[in-house]
């Protein structure tokens, strides 16, 4: 019998053990569901823009120029008026935008997450608009211009997970650390299954074989 198993079976024949899953089930789904109430419901917005080149530039550098305007979405957005157009500071507007790039298409999606549905979407449009106001200015040198492709839409429901399911990951989560602590806290019955594991490990002692037969000694001749 391996060590693990040995700790595992000593731990499932101890009956107070199993008093430390649905324990550590129950502590896990009361917190997650105390966490789920607690926490304030944040809602998502998400606006998108296209990357579309001018009349003499290439278009396969409008899918560079998306790749690039999305890394310095929120860094345009502070520089320019979103946050006056949205209402919020340049840490609230840096912290809770988000831009991502297509691989194979121009676009770019701003997602804003607020507290509140109108909030998200006025952040999300602000520096959705801070893009296309910039890259106006910037259009000479670049060759490409940000065009709005779709607006922001109100938010009905929070993105946040709900109190349900917070409650079931923390059920789970406390289920998982319960069934570990059996394994890592196996207690003294375990030590002495370890104990007897080792000593049948070891390999018995040889057993030592007949003795070779000693010589006796020969009588001496008698003298004529």
């Amino acid at each position: 019998m391996s060590p693990r198993r040995a700790r595992l079976t000593a731990a499932l024949r101890t009956p107070r053990r199993w008093l430390v899953l649905p324990a550590s089930v129950l502590v896990g789904t009361a917190l997650g569901a105390g966490y789920g109430v607690v926490k304030t419901p944040q809602y998502a917005a998400t606006s998108y823009v296209i990357v579309v080149p001018g009349e003499k530039s290439d278009p396969a550098a409008a899918l560079g120029f998306a790749q690039a305007y999305g890394r310095v979405a929120t860094d345009i957005a502070v520089t320019g008026d979103a946050q006056v157009w949205a209402g919020v500071s340049a840490a609230t507007l840096r912290a809770s935008v988000q831009a991502a790039t297509s691989p194979d298409a121009p676009m770019i999606s701003i997602t804003a997450r607020s507290a509140t549905p109108a909030k998200a979407v006025s952040m999300a449009d602000g520096v959705a608009r801070a893009l296309v106001l910039n890259s106006t200015h910037v259009s000479g040198s670049t060759g490409v211009k940000v065009v709005q492709f779709s607006r922001a839409t109100k938010p009905v429901e929070p993105a946040s997970p709900s109190a349900p399911l917070s409650a079931l990951v923390g059920g789970c989560a406390g289920g998982l650390l319960g069934g570990l602590a059996l394994l890592v806290r196996p207690g003294r019955p375990a030590r002495a299954v370890r104990a007897e594991a080792r000593h049948s490990r070891q390999t018995p002692a040889a057993v030592p074989g007949p003795t070779a037969a000693q010589p006796q000694p020969q009588p001496e001749p008698e003298a004529v």
